[in-house]
């Protein structure tokens, strides 16, 4: 009488004989304790195997016939866990550089001249944004408007007594509350 060989011993080779149902049975806990050595997490490493067997399983009639069929299955599980870490390595890679600068607010000064800019009208707005925050000459925002440069100096003449005057409004009206 032949005694049936352990399934946690390879197969003979050419021997198709064993059945997926004890193979899954006799590999399965110990496939999921060795990765979840490897990833830590004991979820994790139950669906990485049982991924593994479900590959395995569409493949059983060849699988079964390979020498060791139980190190095909942990060479998938270990490759599954492999590829889980790089994806996860890439993602946390992205998610640091979008992570959000927290930036402080704008100054109050900043808040002021920001709402004087705004009741100025659009054509000195532009001029005095244009001159004194993007530092172009007089000539460079003619040619841009379309205008002698004797009209932006009259908007920015006119753009800076205006906001002188709202600037001015704006304090004067904290100090009396």
């Amino acid at each position: 009488m032949a005694t049936p060989s352990r399934l946690d011993e390879p197969s003979p080779p050419g021997s198709g004989h064993i059945d997926f149902d004890e193979f899954y049975q006799a590999h399965y806990r110990s496939m999921t304790v060795q990765l979840c050595a490897y990833t830590g997490d004991l979820g994790h490493a139950q669906d990485l195997v049982q991924e593994a067997f479900c590959r395995a399983f569409s493949r059983w009639q060849r699988i079964v016939r390979y020498d060791d069929p139980v190190a095909w299955v942990r060479k998938v599980a270990w490759n599954l866990a492999s590829s889980r870490w790089r994806r996860v390595r890439t993602a946390e890679r992205f998610l640091r550089g979008q992570r959000e600068e927290h930036v402080p607010g704008p100054s109050p000064d900043r808040v002021a001249l920001e709402a004087a800019l705004a009741l100025l009208p659009a054509n000195h707005r532009r001029a005095v944004v244009l001159h004194h925050l993007a530092d172009l000459p007089i000539s460079e925002i003619a040619r841009q408007e379309g205008v002698a440069e004797g009209t932006i100096k009259s908007w920015l003449h006119r753009g800076r007594t205006a906001l002188a005057a709202h600037l001015t409004e704006g304090k004067e009206g904290k100090g009396r509350g």
